[in-house]
């Protein structure tokens, strides 16, 4: 630009004309941003809103939002680009696909992005607990952003119904089963409502984990090398979750859908529900009845997975745009848009000063459930994260569908699920 503006000038001068030169206009650093949809509500009009209200303060950076389907169709779409020489330059993925992402070359630390103390600060202002799944190799390959834990939400209407205090939600799994009997409505054969309802499909590793942990149990090692899927802990708290629906017909038998779920709440189908913090905004909006959100209940101890998306940045990225999608995470993840992102959508706010924003403090005042999943994240920990990520909790949920759908027991399932993943890991070790 410097030689082109120089030359000009120059045949300016041997001509003996010079004009004022108009700014020259410089192109806009583009970049393609993949993003997933896993909950209800209107997360593409949000996330377009936010683009544009980013471009108006960066008219230097262009963000070209592309909604990519679920976690699952993201992940699988970015790696056949990856693959295929078509990357996006940033994409959200699950926490959990980190591994993946880093064994196939990818994508980049944002530790080699980060310039200053600033940036270095801003880096260490993530909640822990979610960081767990962003951190590996003494790097940050991931930066927290729809990020969750899984919460229970209970019709309240229904409770008192059936004389439980509406403000009180079961404690141990023993209560849960208790009310959850209570709140079961059947005549003969025909059930209009469930006790209690969990999701096996979508995410069924992830609801499961929820019971292994709270059974003191953890299904993988840090370095996403090694699996416990046979644990007897792990066998028990599937059985727990067998028993549920056959031995006690509270809970709906067979595959329950992740998506249909909430759905199911609002219409009185199920009284208490399991899902993400996610959910939340979509519960508030929909419930036509008041509904509590309280932290999972405890067996040997209370636990929930931590889940949801981080940002990622690919190594398709040239020098412009790495500096330029660091400029839109850091933009999108300030203390008072972390805590608008948290109010507009129900995950939870990933860095604790975002809970310190008028905006927060004022919701939360005014909505105390919004402060469960942040309060569940000292009891959560990382979500199931291997290599090969995808195959290894294949392998786990096809266990777990088969002895919901009743085709195989839990011990024997599990053991399968474990030999197929040390099989999957061997390499890595």
């Amino acid at each position: 630009m410097t030689f082109f503006r120089n030359t000009l000038a120059a045949a300016a001068l041997a001509t003996g004309v010079v004009t004022a030169a108009a700014p020259a206009a410089l192109a806009a650093t583009e970049l393609t941003f993949y993003y997933p949809v896993a909950v209800g509500g209107p997360i593409t009009k949000l996330i377009d809103q936010y683009v544009a209200d980013f471009h108006a303060e960066h008219p230097d950076i262009r963000i070209n939002p592309v909604y990519s389907g679920s976690y699952q169709d993201t992940i699988t779409k970015a790696l056949t680009a990856v693959r295929g020489g078509d990357a996006p330059e940033l994409a959200v993925i699950l926490s959990t696909d980190m591994f993946t992402l880093i064994d196939e070359d990818a994508i980049v630390p944002f530790d080699d992005l980060i310039q200053g103390e600033a940036q270095a600060k801003w880096l260490g202002s993530f909640y822990p607990g979610f960081m767990e799944n962003s951190q590996t190799g003494g790097k940050t390959w991931g930066i927290p952003f729809q990020r969750s834990t899984v919460v229970m939400y209970w019709n309240k209407e229904a409770f008192k119904e059936v004389g439980l205090d509406p403000e009180v939600p079961p404690q141990t799994w023993a209560e849960m089963t208790e009310f959850a009997h209570k709140l079961t409505r059947r005549e003969g054969d025909v059930t209009s409502r469930w006790g209690v309802q969990i999701p096996s499909s979508g995410f069924p590793y992830w609801l499961f984990q929820c019971l292994t942990t709270q059974n003191d149990a953890i299904l993988a090692n840090a370095e996403g090398n090694k699996t416990n899927f046979d644990d007897p802990k792990v066998v028990e708290a599937l059985q727990y979750w067998v028993d549920l629906s056959v031995k006690e017909k509270v809970h709906p038998p067979g595959i329950v859908e992740w998506g249909t779920t909430p759905k199911d709440f609002f219409e009185g189908k199920v009284a208490m529900m399991w899902t993400t913090t996610g959910n939340l905004t979509n519960v508030r909006t929909n419930a036509p009845f008041e509904f509590g959100v309280a932290m999972l209940p405890e067996k040997a101890r209370r636990g929930s997975p931590t889940g949801g998306g981080n940002f990622y940045v690919f190594k398709s990225a040239d020098e412009a745009q790495r500096k330029a999608a660091l400029t839109f995470v850091e933009w999108m993840t300030t203390p008072e848009r972390a805590a608008q992102w948290g109010i507009d959508t129900g995950y939870v706010a990933v860095r604790p000063d975002a809970w310190e924003t008028k905006a927060m403090q004022d919701y939360v005042a005014g909505f105390p459930a919004a402060a469960v999943a942040r309060d569940q994240l000292p009891h959560a920990v990382a979500e199931l994260s291997t290599h090969e990520n995808q195959r290894v909790t294949k392998a786990l949920n096809d266990a777990l569908q088969a002895v919901l759908t009743g085709a195989e027991q839990p011990e024997p399932a599990l053991k399968k699920a474990q030999a197929e993943a040390e099989r999957i890991l061997r390499a890595y070790h």
